[in-house]
C-alpha cells in the first residue's frame, strides 16, 4: 500500500507533463514565420530598381536595371486609369516630341537639367486648354519585364506630379507604361540604354 502511495504521485506528475508538451503543437492553419530566409522581397530583380519612385514608394528606381513591376495603369495619383478622361482623343505623338525627359538608371527622379522640358509642356497645355497629354512611361532592357512595367509607370506618375506642380491640371494628364517593350534605341551599348529610359508626352485632342 505505501509503495502505491508512493507511485500514485509520480505517475499523476508524468502525465501532467506529457500533456502540457503536446500543447505547444502549432495550431491548425497557422504557419510558423521561420528566419525569413524565403519570403519574398518584393524588390524584383535587376533592373532599374533602386529609386523607389514618385511618391517616396522607392527613393530613386536606379538600380540594377530598368525594370518596372505591376503596371496596367494603376497609378494616377487621383486613381484615373489611362484614358479615363481622354477616350478616343486623336493623339499627336511630335508637337512635344523634343520634350522628352530622360532618367537615370532605375531612377523614377525627374534630374533638373530635364525641368526645363517640363516647363515648356505645362506652357503649351496652358496655352491650349482644349489639349490634354499623355505621359509615357519608358525603360532600357535591364531587368525583368514586370520591374520595367512598374518603374515606367513611377516615371510617368513623376512627370505628373510635376506637371501638377506648375499648374497644370491633374485631369488633363494621363499616364501609361510601356516598360522596357517600346526602345527608341534598340542597341546594347550604355548610349542605347540611356535614350530609352525617358517618359515622353502625347497631346491629346478632343475630335
Amino acid at each position: 500500500m505505501k509503495l502505491n502511495r508512493l507511485i500514485q504521485p509520480a505517475v499523476v506528475s508524468l502525465m501532467l507533463a506529457l500533456g502540457s508538451t503536446a500543447c505547444k503543437h502549432t495550431q491548425p492553419g497557422i504557419t510558423p514565420l521561420g528566419d525569413g530566409k524565403n519570403r519574398p522581397n518584393g524588390t524584383g530583380t535587376s533592373g532599374d530598381s533602386r529609386d523607389p519612385g514618385a511618391s517616396g514608394q522607392l527613393a530613386n528606381p536606379n538600380g540594377v536595371g530598368d525594370t518596372v513591376t505591376s503596371t496596367e495603369n494603376k497609378g494616377t495619383p487621383q486613381g484615373i486609369p489611362f484614358g479615363a478622361g481622354h477616350p478616343d482623343w486623336l493623339k499627336d505623338a511630335e508637337a512635344l516630341k523634343a520634350q522628352t525627359v530622360h532618367f537615370d538608371y532605375d531612377s523614377s527622379t525627374v534630374k533638373a537639367s530635364e525641368k526645363s522640358k517640363l516647363s515648356a509642356v505645362a506652357d503649351y497645355l496652358k496655352a491650349n486648354a482644349e489639349k490634354a497629354v499623355e505621359v509615357d512611361g519608358h525603360c532600357d532592357e535591364k531587368g525583368t519585364d514586370e520591374y520595367n512595367r512598374s518603374l515606367g509607370e513611377r516615371r510617368a506618375l513623376s512627370i505628373r506630379e510635376e506637371l501638377v506642380h506648375l499648374g497644370v491640371d491633374a485631369n488633363r494628364v494621363d499616364t501609361i507604361s510601356f516598360g522596357r517593350d517600346r526602345p527608341v534605341d534598340t542597341g546594347h551599348s550604355d548610349a542605347a540604354h540611356a535614350r530609352n529610359r525617358r517618359g515622353e508626352f502625347i497631346v491629346l485632342t478632343h475630335p
